[in-house]
């Protein structure tokens, strides 16, 4: 799992939350359940079975692999749209192509973030580039779909490419936790992730036996997804482990610490951190579509079936696109 790493993280600047920080309390812990998405590609369910309440302004995330994939597996998803939202893809090891109906696109690779604004709408497709299909590999990422407010959600769509080297780095004082900030604001440093929801999304290793306690907006929700290791959250040192989301309540700071034995194939814990100001608006969600009202999204429908949300480019075929109605990437 390289993402961006440091050789030294004591040479980066150093993080920690204020002594009369009121610690976040541990309010559930859930388990991811496995499925599979777009063409086969195996996922976790991070955010099945949470209370919308504790993701708002979040909607859903996927880990995506970890998997090692033997030549001729590697798989992506079809031709799909997206209307509402924002849908944020981080990857970890691996490569992926990503191609609109806009012309927009581009390949992210190991570190690298896309930030797709879907907006009004857009046709989109992801899929592992001839190369990688051929040799096969280790693919490993996670998608994020963010919610946009009610003024926001036809908006024109937008991408930002997030190279793995514009990633804000800090480090807990003694050194044993890297955290990679990819969004928003943590004690004062800037991730390069520009949104339209306020929110903070962190990647953080921390070495066996290392502990971190960070400053957290006190008006956004907290969220700790493990992909890899085993580790504990919260003062009260809730067990986490992989495929896991702790759902933190109401403070000023969380705390996250990796146990000192970790899994023979992972050396670190591993650990998305997400926070975000809660929209508080009706929220009316299916497939790939996240409108205010139902009858938003019969429009979305609609508009997709008529192609108002753009045609796929000719050289890939219009047969290919066709109504999704899961929770394609």
């Amino acid at each position: 799992m390289p993402a961006v790493t440091v050789e030294n993280p004591l040479t980066l600047p150093r993080v920690t939350a204020p002594a009369d920080a009121q610690a976040r309390p541990v309010l559930t812990v859930t388990t991811a359940p496995s499925g599979f998405e777009g063409e086969g590609f195996p996922v976790r369910r991070a955010f099945a079975g949470i209370n919308y309440r504790h993701l708002d302004p979040f909607i859903m995330m996927d880990q995506m692999g970890e998997v090692e994939y033997a030549p001729g597996e590697p798989k992506g998803t079809p031709w799909h749209p997206h209307r509402g939202f924002e849908t944020v893809t981080y990857i970890i090891d691996g490569i992926f192509d990503h191609q609109d109906s806009n012309g927009g696109g581009g390949t992210i690779t190991n570190g690298d973030t896309q930030w797709m604004t879907a907006g009004s709408g857009l046709l989109h497709i992801e899929a592992p580039p001839e190369q990688l299909v051929m040799s096969g590999g280790l693919f490993h990422g996670l998608q994020l779909w963010v919610n946009l407010p009610a003024k926001d959600k036809m908006m024109a769509p937008r991408y930002q490419d997030i190279r793995s080297g514009s990633v804000q780095l800090l480090t807990s004082p003694d050194g044993g936790a890297l955290l990679r900030v990819i969004a928003g604001e943590l004690d004062g440093h800037e991730g390069p992730g520009i949104t339209h929801t306020p929110i903070t999304m962190v990647h953080a290793t921390l070495a066996p036996g290392a502990e971190v306690t960070l400053p957290w907006r006190e008006d956004f929700n907290g969220l700790a997804y493990v992909m890899a290791g085993r580790g504990s959250v919260g003062a009260e040192r809730r067990p986490v482990h992989l495929g896991q989301t702790a759902v933190f309540g109401a403070g000023g700071s969380l705390t996250v610490r990796a146990d000192e034995k970790q899994d023979s194939h992972t050396p670190d814990l591993e650990v998305v951190l997400l926070g975000g100001r809660p929209i508080r608006e009706p929220m009316a969600h299916y497939g790939p579509f996240v409108m205010n009202t139902k009858d938003e999204l019969m429009q979305a429908f609609e508009d997709f079936q008529k192609g108002r949300l753009g045609t796929v480019p000719a050289v890939h075929g219009m047969s290919e696109a066709g109504p999704s109605t899961g929770d394609d990437a």
